[in-house]
């Protein structure tokens, strides 16, 4: 889901009714819970033909959104490279970087690790559109990554250390940074005037390309695990959190506006890290928890509004 989306839109309200509780909590659950979704599709099928089969269902979905809805199909030359430079961002190589840090890092980690792109897009919108960036912000950015910082801390130093941890931090900062990226060139997109429904599905579309060239060049087996938890996850990623977490994020947009919705990107950390406890058993300590602390406080910092003056 693109935080470009939260760069655009304009509220219809204010208010924050039961309705509006509603899209905000399902929001927060549906992207929650789907880092332990991506922990279930790694094993027996490549990564990426898992987030081929992932986009590939999602697309199918978000165009016949587009058609029912009636937006925009046909656009210029110039559009259609953008939106294959965000499927490549957004729908293709971040993901794969994503569930390949997971085959070494518990999915709770990768979400928080995930929820520093709010800092990371406020970085590359400063290299790239020259945004200023207030002192309030550059403080939570740098208390986010010292969070970051210390629930990795037993991997980067000391006896414990733990290469494959490290590899996995790695990857996912990098598919982070593919996905800011990405928000960068779809924030473009939408100053040209493209619906972002049907930006986004062509955005998928070329993605799905790119994931079929590189399976191809691997020369991994089009094959699909077939069990229950391979494929209830698949349908979970492409269905739950990709179609509909997006159309309840787009509708809390136009309710709250950008900066209230924001907020989501905060919270759901906090719903993978408890799933993550539950499910893989991941064992908290004192540095993990003042880590989690550190990137939560460091995100709220970055996203929220200033006192009005």
């Amino acid at each position: 889901m693109t935080q470009a989306t939260a760069m655009m839109s304009a509220p219809d309200a204010k208010r924050f009714d039961g309705t509006t509780f509603g899209l905000y909590a399902a929001t927060v659950f549906l992207w929650g819970v789907s880092w332990i979704g991506i922990r279930a599709q790694l094993g027996v099928v490549a990564p990426e033909m898992s987030v081929l089969w992932r986009f590939l269902l999602s697309a199918a979905l978000m165009w016949g959104w587009v058609l029912v809805t009636g937006h925009q199909v046909r656009f210029a030359l110039a559009d259609h490279l953008r939106f294959a430079a965000v499927g490549c961002c957004l729908f293709s190589f971040n993901f794969i970087s994503f569930y390949y840090g997971g085959l070494s890092v518990p999915s709770g980690l990768l979400s928080v690790v995930f929820s520093l792109a709010s800092v990371f897009n406020l970085i590359l919108s400063f290299v790239i559109f020259r945004q200023k960036v207030e002192p309030r912000v550059a403080l939570g950015g740098v208390i986010g990554v010292a969070g970051i910082g210390l629930l990795f801390w037993p991997e980067i130093t000391g006896a414990g250390f733990n290469a494959a941890a490290l590899k996995g931090l790695g990857l996912c900062v990098m598919g982070t940074l593919f996905f800011c990226s990405g928000n960068m060139i779809s924030t473009l997109v939408q100053r040209r005037g493209a619906p972002l429904l049907s930006a986004t599905a062509w955005g998928m579309t070329y993605g799905c390309v790119v994931l079929l060239a590189l399976n191809g060049l691997r020369g991994n087996a089009f094959v699909i695990e077939p069990t229950a938890k391979y494929i209830g996850s698949l349908l979970y990623l492409a269905i739950g959190a990709s179609v509909l977490a997006f159309m309840s994020y787009l509708t809390l947009l136009r309710r709250l506006g950008a900066a209230r919705a924001g907020y989501a990107t905060v919270l759901f950390p906090i719903v993978a890290l408890t799933v993550s406890t539950l499910i893989e058993g991941y064992v908290w300590t004192p540095l993990a928890g003042l880590g989690v602390v550190l990137a939560l406080c460091g995100n709220v910092l970055v996203l929220r509004k200033p006192a009005a003056k």
